[in-house]
């Protein structure tokens, strides 16, 4: 654990010390600062975005060797960005969000101010028309950076033409003229704006030749505002006072379900409780016979089935929390800022391989308090039981993405180093981790003996069997962070940027409060219907959401069941602990204070118990005869 603070401590600083910081951002008057083209996509589906120059805009010159640059480095992606070459060298975390930044015509200089300098004067021909078209009614719009801040703007406009009854007629223009409004404070930059000039608009209605001339206009204007709060604007924009309102009443609600559920469940163990110890007390001998729970805690321990996969499941979900984790402490220090170009994706790629090792120690050393052969089996498994299925979905996706032409598309040289990065990183730290929970493993000290032979399970009812809990399980939960969840997928997949981390770390220690009462409490019903097969349900509580997504968010879902499954063992294991040791201090109490069986603190199966107890109490009717 030591080894993967220091790892992620040298992350931060270089996260610390990335472009984000002031002293790469300082300029003098007349310096060339680039700006770069992103992408374009339909304004209505921010999830699908192409490349800029995918729409025939004004490019640098040798176009068909920039094509080809194009695609090798869709192939390789090590090209760096030099004279006449459009692509930018970029980092995996900007590959994995679909950022494909390039070099354009635009001449930013710094503090110059410029009015209608042309970009480049072409002839569109009738199929290009066409694809501006397509943009317009696709209400497309396009992203650049300039000095690491985002801008926007659209491609065009649509304008209705009614000059009939009852029939609509559309014109589509393009703009041909985008200004540049550019704030600075002394020699840095603190916000730039985009704007598309209505007035200066063609027509491209028809698929007809058209030549026009693409200009810019670039105005600089100074403002107090300091460097340190140039991303606020962002931050002010994602989200409104109405929406925050909604957000703490949706907390206080989750926090009166919180104090509801623990409530109700503290008053049932304790009636249940003390049910037991009246019955004990008043030792009447048909009233003495165990039930429920107490029947099987000869079963209760008895190993689970699959247990590697078992033991994988409670190492991945360990390691996912633990990323889950970091990545919140980057957002807390600063590091994780919006529009931070890939930051995100490079932090959970590289976390992710750096806690391999806590997964793998997790997954090595629970199995060895069951059985001291065959950890190797389960910590392979735990190194592809996530990895696994999320390739699977990510190819399927790529190779959509790809059809498309979309910048959402992975390289062939991204894939590879994604995989030397887990082959060459991850599966050593994992290796790792599970040797040192195989040397330093403990014993699982039940606190009572396991029959030799499983009881049978009798038969329950629908609404007590693993679809049902499974269903309440995931569900109750659930509707405790509905409201947060969607504005968290309004940030995935909309526009809406997530800038509030505290809010988002609270509701995960919510849900992860909430499915720990009701694992405790329905693994607690589930003893006490004699099925003592409650290991695998105990951790299958989160599994209901994965019905709710696809794709992408299948692999979020997937991480998230196993995250939720992880921690709430320990719950279970020590209640049901603390249960059978009050248990066995009752036996032995009742049997003290009656003359019949001291227990020597040792719990023997019900049968023998039992055999025991008639026998003291033929030999104490015997003496009393006699």
């Amino acid at each position: 654990m030591s080894s993967l603070l220091v790892l992620f401590f040298i992350l931060a600083f270089s996260f610390g010390f990335s472009d984000s910081s002031p002293s790469n951002h300082r300029y003098n008057a007349g310096d060339h600062v680039s700006l770069f083209v992103n992408k374009v996509g339909p304004l209505h589906n921010p999830s699908v975005t192409y490349w800029y120059y995918d729409l025939p805009f004004c490019h640098p010159d040798n176009v068909l060797v920039k094509i080809l640059e194009k695609w090798l480095k869709f192939v390789f992606n090590f090209f760096e960005s030099a004279d006449n070459i459009i692509l930018k060298k970029e980092t995996l975390g900007e590959v994995l969000n679909g950022d494909r930044l390039s070099s354009s015509l635009y001449e930013l200089k710094f503090r110059e101010d410029k009015t209608g300098v042309t970009l480049c004067e072409k002839r569109l021909k009738g199929h290009e028309v066409a694809r501006f078209r397509y943009a317009v009614i696709d209400d497309f719009y396009f992203q650049m950076y300039y000095d690491d801040l985002p801008l926007w703007g659209f491609v065009g406009k649509i304008e209705e033409q009614s000059w009939i009854l009852g029939e609509k007629k559309f014109k589509y223009y393009l703009f041909k003229h985008v200004q540049f409004d550019v704030l600075y404070n002394d020699n840095q930059i603190i916000e730039i704006s985009a704007f598309s000039d209505p007035d200066h608009a063609v027509d491209i209605t028809d698929d007809v030749d058209v030549d026009l001339k693409f200009t810019y206009s670039v105005f600089w204007k100074a403002t107090p505002s300091k460097f340190d709060t140039r991303m606020d604007k962002y931050a002010r924009a994602s989200l409104l006072p109405v929406r925050s309102q909604i957000r703490w009443f949706s907390f206080y609600i989750s926090i009166a379900n919180i104090v509801l559920f623990t409530g109700l469940l503290m008053v049932f163990l304790k009636r249940l409780l003390k049910k037991d110890v009246g019955k004990f007390a008043s030792g009447d001998e048909e009233e003495d016979r165990e039930v429920g729970w107490k029947y099987i805690h000869g079963d209760v321990f008895r190993y689970p089935q699959n247990m590697s996969l078992f033991c994988a499941v409670l190492g991945v979900g360990t390691q996912l929390l633990t990323v889950v984790f970091f990545l919140f402490v980057l957002a807390f220090v600063g590091m994780l800022y919006p529009y931070n170009r890939g930051a995100l994706f490079t932090s959970f790629v590289l976390l992710y391989a750096l806690s391999s090792v806590v997964g793998g120690y997790t997954t090595a050393s629970f199995h060895n308090q069951f059985c001291e052969t065959g950890w190797e089996r389960s910590v392979l498994l735990s190194g592809i039981l996530y990895p696994g299925p999320s390739f699977v979905i990510l190819s399927v996706l790529n190779t959509v993405s790809v059809s498309y032409g979309a910048t959402a598309s992975l390289p062939f040289g991204t894939i590879l180093v994604i995989l030397l990065i887990y082959m060459l990183l991850a599966i050593p730290l994992l290796a790792f981790g599970g040797l040192i929970g195989h040397l330093f493993r403990s014993e699982f000290q039940a606190p009572s003996a396991t029959k030799s032979h499983p009881r049978e399970i009798p038969p329950l009812s629908w609404y007590r069997r693993t679809p049902c809990q499974m269903l309440i399980g995931g569900l109750l939960p659930f509707s405790a962070i509905a409201i947060e969840s969607h504005h968290l997928y309004a940030s995935l997949w909309g526009y809406k940027i997530c800038t509030f981390p505290s809010i988002l770390f609270v509701t995960i220690i919510i849900h992860i409060m909430l499915t720990a009462i009701l694992s405790i409490g329905m693994t607690y019903i589930q003893l006490s219907m004699e099925d003592h097969e409650w290991w695998w349900r105990s951790s299958m509580s989160g599994l209901m959401q994965l019905s709710f997504f696809f794709g992408y968010n299948a692999c979020m879902c997937y991480a998230f069941f196993l995250i939720i499954g992880a921690p709430f063992l320990s719950f279970v294991l020590a209640l049901f602990e603390i249960l059978c040791k009050m248990h066995q201090t009752w036996k032995t109490l009742v049997c003290t204070d009656q003359g019949r069986y001291i227990a020597n603190e040792k719990i023997y199966p019900r049968e023998t118990l039992f055999s025991r107890y008639m026998v003291d109490k033929n030999n104490t009717s015997e003496d009393q005869q006699t």
